[in-house]
């Protein structure tokens, strides 16, 4: 991870922590080659999840470390998921490392998981918002005293202003649990009202991550993230997608595309089509 606010506790005994992959104005080049260097000695292999609201020279040092050292051993994973939605994701992937898959499933899994979180917060403004669409009117209104609105980032952008009569923001149709972390925005809205109307099992709360109000565009908001809680449903989702092997590099992948060289899957004809495991009516993924 490239924050350390990124990684959540564990579930339970068996889930690792994850490793902080630190900006260049926290630790030297070489520093962080030799950790990179450590990390792939003691483990074999490194899966980077970082958001796309990572600094530019954060992302450049990433990359700068991975080609000095000539390995094709890291992966390197850029999301679109707000900050909250990437500390979960990268929780889940925590959990799947301790199973019994290869370090390309695991890493190419997060695209695939990545589909069944909905990633949302509660905003004052959206004036600044620039990662969803908003309306010119919605943005003229969101320049009214009190007004708060309900944005979802993904699956699917959502946006919705909150007031009496309005509904929430539609959430996941299947069995989910919500992460919950407060900004600077005194609200009880996401824990009364969102997380009934959602069916959530449980609500868990968190610290608001750091890059959270920059990637919302306000730090007075509330971020909120639904997610798959239980490993043996997130193992079963992603043993049900075909397997092939990268003809580029070998590695194992499930998908499109392999997580570790960046290489398209070849032959197109035999890209994954999976219809989904999960029950309720839960969509399928789009192929990955």
């Amino acid at each position: 991870m490239t924050s350390a606010d990124l990684v959540l506790p564990p579930t339970d005994q068996q889930t690792p922590t994850a490793a902080l992959l630190q900006a260049p104005e926290a630790q030297p080049l070489d520093l962080a080659i030799g950790d990179m260097n450590l990390l792939l000695e003691k483990h074999g292999y490194v899966v980077a999840v970082y958001p796309t609201g990572i600094g530019a020279a954060h992302e450049r040092r990433l990359h700068a470390i991975r080609s000095v050292l000539e390995s094709d051993r890291i992966a390197l994973l850029r999301t679109d998921l707000p900050p909250l939605g990437v500390a979960v994701l990268v929780r889940q992937l925590r959990q799947l490392s301790v199973c019994d898959f290869s370090p390309g499933v695991v890493a190419s899994a997060a695209r695939l998981l990545a589909h069944y979180i909905h990633a949302g917060a509660l905003l004052n403004s959206v004036a600044r918002l620039d990662r969803v669409p908003v309306s010119l009117k919605t943005h003229a209104k969101s320049w009214v005293p009190g007004s708060q609105f309900a944005v979802l980032a993904g699956p699917s952008p959502q946006l919705v202003r909150i007031g009496p009569s309005a509904e929430p923001p539609t959430g996941p149709p299947f069995a989910t649990q919500l992460m919950v972390a407060k900004g600077q925005l005194a609200s009880e809205w996401v824990q009364q009202t969102l997380a009934p109307a959602w069916g959530v099992q449980a609500v868990q709360e968190c610290a608001l991550p750091s890059g959270s109000p920059r990637w919302w565009g306000t730090g007075k908001l509330v971020e909120f993230a639904s997610f798959l809680p239980d490993i043996s449903v997130i193992y079963q989702l992603v043993s049900s997608v075909r397997r092939e092997n990268c003809h580029w590099c070998g590695m194992e992948l499930i998908g499109d595309r392999c997580a570790f060289c960046s290489s398209p899957l070849a032959p197109p004809e035999n890209r994954m089509h999976s219809p989904g495991v999960l029950s309720h009516g839960a969509p399928a993924p789009p192929a990955t």
